[in-house]
């Protein structure tokens, strides 16, 4: 089996495979709102199982979903490893297993974040915990080889300047980085600062755990790290799939490619500063963390997203203002995701600003700006190059007057699901809690609202799938 035909395998695999877990991890959030609006009654463990489960299962799907995409465009400029990409879905199988064994039947529930010290705290089975932390280090060890091996494929082809685009900060230079190079390595950089990251983590969850109480760790360093990771690794998904825009929307829409530009070269160059110290706006409420660390998160969070996204968001304006466009459902997907991704962005920014967080923090105005760059945000990326990915591996396009309707119940979904967090945000309703007491009297109806603008997001979800599905599946009988 030739390398090409090899990889177009593994990467249906990993759609399918993707595919499978988001659908099932949308179920669980849709059983939570439910119980939350009183309309089905889960035990508190059985909730806050659900809430762990979904939370490290969404995060877990898109950042290898990101992954995939970026190792399957890569192979058009540098060579990529089959091997890698095996050896990254096979430890991702295994951690997913390890993960959901501890929720469904080891009943752990701390929550994706496993906020130190909760998972001592055991109220689950004994073996949980370890088992819990050791289903990240299998998933992490996965992500962590892959991530190296792509940028060091890369880096075989360009120099590292060449791979951040600096020579594009000066008039003359003879070398071009294409823009999907440059965000793939700043993205891939930033990947295994918090892969390592989680890694000293793990250490130190398991120092703890096998001193017998001779050794104590610091909480807030713990939290620090905890973020560090969880934060930038939710974020570096989101750019991996940025990446794969630059290099598709151009070609399906029939339009030029993207060039690299200085402003391009400096605003990538900038998020991958900024994005490693945005994590800060989590700890505002942590008045032990020295003042500077407050300044430097509120700082960073304006401009961890305004570069990139300004950029982004104008070079797609340019493309298709006043530009015959071949509309597809790809190139649909792309472009209703750019907005979410900057409808979530702004959410972010005004959260992450101090003086509002003394009102939003921990509301519902968090899970709402999380949920619009990622389900309206990251994911249509993800399910726009999967769409293109099965047109590649089979040539055949589906109608686009189904596409259009498609897309219409899509954001009726999305936008009306994420819409019912943002108005309990601004309602001051906390997140987290399985039932809400009597005293926050629009939080039910805003729960039942939202689960069933889920449900048609959901529904429209599978209808966009079922294509993809198909030629995915017709690609494992295809020969040499």
């Amino acid at each position: 089996m030739n390398n090409i035909l090899k990889l177009k395998k593994i990467t249906s695999a990993w759609i399918l495979a993707i595919l499978l877990l988001f659908v099932l991890a949308i179920s669980f959030g849709i059983t939570m709102r439910f119980n939350q609006a009183n309309d089905i009654k889960l035990s508190p463990v059985t909730f806050y199982s659900l809430m762990t489960t979904h939370g490290v299962t969404m995060v877990g799907i898109w950042v290898v979903a990101g992954m995939m995409a970026v190792n399957y465009l890569l192979s058009r400029y540098v060579k990529v490893s089959n091997g890698l990409n095996l050896f990254a879905m096979a430890l991702t199988v295994i951690g997913v297993v390890m993960l959901w064994l501890t929720t469904f039947v080891g009943h752990y529930h701390t929550g994706w974040t496993f906020l130190y010290p909760l998972p001592f705290y055991t109220a689950w089975e004994k073996w949980a915990t370890p088992v819990f932390l050791l289903s990240l280090g299998v998933l992490g060890i996965g992500w962590f080889v892959w991530s190296v091996g792509m940028l060091w494929q890369i880096l075989k082809r360009y120099s590292l300047p060449q791979a951040f685009a600096w020579q594009h900060f000066k008039k003359g230079h003879t070398v071009e980085t294409p823009p999907f190079i440059l965000i793939t390595t700043v993205t891939l950089v930033g990947v295994i600062a918090c892969l390592l990251t989680a890694v000293l983590l793990l250490i130190l969850y398991f120092a703890e755990y096998f001193s017998k109480g001779t050794f104590t760790n610091d909480a807030l360093l713990m939290k620090n790290l905890t973020y560090f990771f969880g934060h930038t690794i939710i974020n570096e998904a989101l750019y991996l799939g940025v990446a794969t825009l630059y290099e598709l929307l151009p070609e399906v829409s029939g339009r030029p490619k993207f060039k690299m530009t200085w402003y391009v070269a400096v605003a990538w160059n900038c998020t991958l500063l900024f994005v490693l110290t945005a994590f800060f706006h989590h700890l505002y409420m942590d008045f032990a963390q020295p003042q500077s660390f407050q300044i430097i998160g509120q700082v960073a969070s304006y401009f961890a997203s305004l570069p990139s996204a300004s950029v982004t968001a104008f070079s797609v304006i340019v493309l298709i203002y006043k530009n015959p466009v071949k509309w597809s459902l790809t190139n649909l997907l792309f472009v209703v995701g750019v907005a979410g991704w900057l409808i979530g962005g702004i959410g972010a920014v005004i959260d992450a600003t101090i003086s509002n967080n003394f009102v939003l923090h921990n509301t519902l105005w968090v899970p709402a700006h999380f949920h619009t760059y990622n389900a309206m945000g990251n994911v249509l990326f993800s399910l726009a190059f999967f769409n293109w990915a099965a047109k590649d591996f089979q040539g055949i396009a589906s109608p686009l007057r189904y596409d259009k309707t498609k897309i219409f119940w899509l954001m009726v979904g999305g936008f009306g699901f994420v819409l019912m967090f943002y108005i309990g945000g601004a309602y001051s309703i906390p997140r987290r809690y399985a039932e809400y007491p009597n005293e926050f009297t629009n939080a039910k109806l805003l729960a039942s609202a939202g689960a069933w603008f889920a449900i048609i997001y959901l529904w429209a979800i599978i209808v966009i799938l079922f294509n993809i599905v198909m030629k995915c599946i017709k690609m494992f009988s295809v020969s040499e």
